[in-house]
C-alpha cells in the first residue's frame, strides 16, 4: 500500500510499538546491518514496518531522516541480500522526511536468518529465536487442518457483522488505517482465511452464520450447560452456539458472569473481593478449545459451569508432543489459521502466553492452578476452579506492588504455589528455585521449600511460618527416631536412614540424628560409615 503522512500520523498516535512496527530516529543515517536484521526479525513475526524519522519515545514526532538517500538503490540491496521484495517509500511528511521499510511476512514454515542467525523481537531487542519457536515455525510446513477448503460454501455463507469485529479489531492491534478500505473478501484473503476466493473451515469457524455452519460444519458448535451442583445430572441451563466464534464469544461470556458470583475475605479491618471465575482466565480457555480442537471429530466443544468450577472440554486429544507437565514450554497449534486470524485482532498470542495467564491469574488470586484430570487421547478437559484457598497470599502479593509481582515467571508463581501448599517442587521447575532463594522468596527445608519468613511476616502469619517449619522439622525426626526403634535390634545405618526422608539431603539427615543423640534418645554403635544407630531405651 502506497504510504501517506495520514498513515505516518496514525502511527504516531498508538501508545505503543508492538512487533509489527519499529520506530528509529536515524536523523542523519542508519547502519545497514541493523536495518538487515530488523528486517528478519520483523518478517519473522509476520511482517510489519520500520519507521525511520521519527523519535521513538512517546510521544514521539517526525524530526526527519537523512538516512539512505538513494531509495531505489537501498531496495535493491535488501534484496540482494535478504532475497526478499522489501518496499521503501519516502513520505513527504509536514515535519520532515519519512522513510517507511514495508516487510512481508516470512515463508509458511521457513525462518528467516542472518548469516545463521534466526531473530525475532523481545521489547526493544532484537533476540535469538528460542528452539521451541523455530519447532513451531516448521509445523507450519505440516497439513493445516483449518486451512481445508470447504466445498460448497462460498463468502455470503459469512456474516458481515462478525467481519466487521473482526476488521476495528485488527486495526486497534495492528494501527494499520489501510485496513478499513479492503474489501470482506480482501481481508479475508490477507488473513488467510480465504483461499483464492474460496471458503475455509477457519473462516466458518471464526465468520459463518448459523445456518451455514450448521449446513457446512455443525462441529464447530460450542455448547454451554450450567448445574447448581457438582453431583447435578440435569443441567439448569443449556444453550448451544454454532455461528462464528465472533459471533457469540461475548454472549458466552455474559452467561456465564451471570453467575459469578464474589468471594470476600478479611484483611485485617478491612474486607476484599474476588470475582470466582476471572474474564481473562475463562476467555483463555475458551480461545483455545476454538483455536486448538480437531475439526475432523463431529463433537462439540462443551463449557461447563458449576458454582465454584469451569470445565472446557474440546475433542481431539492434544498435539503431538505436547502433554499435561510440558503446556506452558511448548506450543504446536493444530489449527494454524485459526490461531493466526486471532493473533492478527490481539484475541491469542502465538507465542502460547495465554495457558500461562490462566495459571498465573489463578495462583496470584489465591486460587488452585487449572488441571487436565479430563484430558486423555480423545479429549482436552481444562477445568477453573474458583475457590478462594490462599486469600493472605494475595493480598502479600498486592504489598508487593504489581511491578515486582510482573518481574515473576509462570515459573516462578508456580514454585511460590508449590511452596505454599508444602508440595514438592518438579524437576522441571527445579531452575526457578534458586533465584527465589536468592531475592528470599521462599526458603529450604530438607528437599522441601516453604515460603520466606519475610513472606509470612507481610502476610501476618508469622506463626504458621513457626508452625510449618517447626512441625516439617519435628515430623521428620520422629520418622526417624520410629524407624530406629522399630530396627532396635539390628541398628539401623546411615545409608538406611537417608532411604526414610528422600525428600531430606543426606547432611540435614545427619544434623537430626545428631539432635535425637544430644536429646538422649539414639546412640551409634559403631565407628564411621559402620555405625549403626539404636534406641536408647528399646521398646
Amino acid at each position: 500500500m502506497s504510504m501517506s503522512p495520514v498513515q505516518i500520523d496514525a502511527w504516531l498516535a498508538l501508545p505503543s510499538e508492538h512487533e509489527h512496527l519499529e520506530f528509529k530516529l536515524a536523523a542523519t543515517s542508519f547502519p545497514m546491518d541493523r536495518l538487515l536484521d530488523y528486517c528478519v526479525a520483523i518478517a519473522n513475526e509476520g511482517g510489519g514496518h520500520i519507521v525511520l524519522g521519527v523519535t521513538d519515545a512517546l510521544p514521539r514526532r517526525v524530526l526527519g531522516t537523512l538516512a539512505f538517500p538513494n531509495v531505489q538503490e537501498t531496495k535493491e540491496r535488501l534484496f540482494e541480500i535478504l532475497r526478499r521484495r522489501i518496499e521503501v517509500d519516502a513520505v513527504d511528511h509536514p515535519n520532515g522526511r519519512v522513510l517507511v521499510f514495508t516487510i512481508p511476512s516470512r515463508p509458511r514454515g521457513e525462518a528467516l536468518h542472518r548469516d545463521g542467525r534466526y531473530l525475532m523481537r523481545v521489547g526493544q531487542d532484537l533476540v535469538p529465536m528460542s528452539f521451541d519457536r523455530l519447532q513451531a515455525i516448521a509445523a507450519e510446513a505440516q497439513v493445516d487442518p483449518s486451512a481445508h477448503l470447504v466445498e460448497g460454501a462460498s463468502v455470503n455463507d459469512l456474516d458481515g457483522g462478525m467481519i466487521a469485529h473482526f476488521r476495528a479489531q485488527w486495526i486497534r492491534k495492528s494501527g494499520n488505517a489501510a485496513l478499513a478500505a479492503a474489501t470482506d473478501a480482501q481481508l479475508l484473503a490477507d488473513a488467510g482465511l480465504l483461499l483464492d476466493g474460496a471458503v475455509t473451515i477457519g473462516a466458518l469457524v471464526l465468520f459463518g452464520t448459523e445456518a451455514s455452519n450448521r449446513r457446512f460444519l455443525p462441529q464447530a458448535e460450542v455448547i454451554f450447560e450450567y448445574r447448581s451442583s457438582e453431583g447435578e445430572i440435569s443441567y439448569q441451563q443449556r444453550v448451544a452456539f454454532c455461528s462464528g466464534f465472533f459471533g457469540f464469544g461475548d454472549e458466552l461470556w455474559r452467561l456465564i458472569d451471570s453467575r459469578n458470583d464474589r468471594q470476600s475475605y478479611q484483611d485485617g479491618l478491612f474486607r476484599y473481593e474476588i470475582r470466582t471465575f476471572d474474564e481473562g482466565a475463562v476467555r483463555e480457555a475458551i480461545l483455545n478449545a476454538v483455536s486448538h480442537r480437531d475439526y475432523a471429530n463431529g463433537g462439540s466443544v462443551f463449557v461447563r459451569q458449576y458454582p465454584r468450577r469451569l470445565s472446557v472440554v474440546s475433542p481431539g486429544g492434544l498435539p503431538s508432543g505436547i502433554t499435561p507437565a510440558n503446556v506452558l514450554d511448548r506450543q504446536f497449534p493444530r489449527n494454524r489459521s485459526i490461531a493466526h486470524a486471532l493473533e492478527l485482532c490481539g484475541l491469542v498470542e502465538r507465542s502460547g502466553q495465554g495457558m500461562n495467564r490462566m495459571f498465573e491469574r489463578s495462583i496470584t488470586q489465591g486460587k488452585p492452578i487449572p488441571d487436565f484430570a479430563d484430558t486423555d487421547a480423545f479429549q482436552v478437559g481444562i477445568n477453573l476452579h474458583g475457590d478462594l484457598k490462599h486469600p493472605s497470599f494475595v493480598r502479600y502479593l498486592e504489598k508487593l506492588g504489581s511491578e515486582r509481582v510482573e518481574s515473576f515467571t509462570t515459573q516462578d508463581l508456580l514454585v511460590l504455589d508449590f511452596a505454599q501448599r508444602g508440595a514438592t517442587v518438579s524437576d522441571e521447575l527445579r531452575p526457578r528455585v534458586e533465584r527465589l532463594l536468592d531475592i528470599g522468596a521462599v526458603e529450604r527445608l530438607g528437599r522441601r521449600l516453604i515460603l520466606s519468613r519475610d513472606l509470612y511476616a507481610g502476610m501476618g502469619q508469622l506463626g504458621v511460618y513457626t508452625r510449618r517449619k517447626g512441625l516439617a522439622h519435628d515430623a521428620q525426626k520422629e520418622i526417624l527416631l520410629q524407624h530406629i526403634r522399630e530396627n532396635a535390634v539390628l541398628g539401623s545405618p546411615l545409608s538406611e536412614l537417608v532411604q526414610v526422608l528422600p525428600s531430606v539431603s543426606d547432611r540435614s539427615v545427619k544434623r537430626l540424628l545428631q539432635e535425637l543423640k544430644v536429646e538422649g534418645k539414639i546412640l551409634p554403635v559403631g565407628q564411621r560409615r559402620w555405625a549403626r544407630w539404636r534406641p536408647v531405651q528399646s521398646e
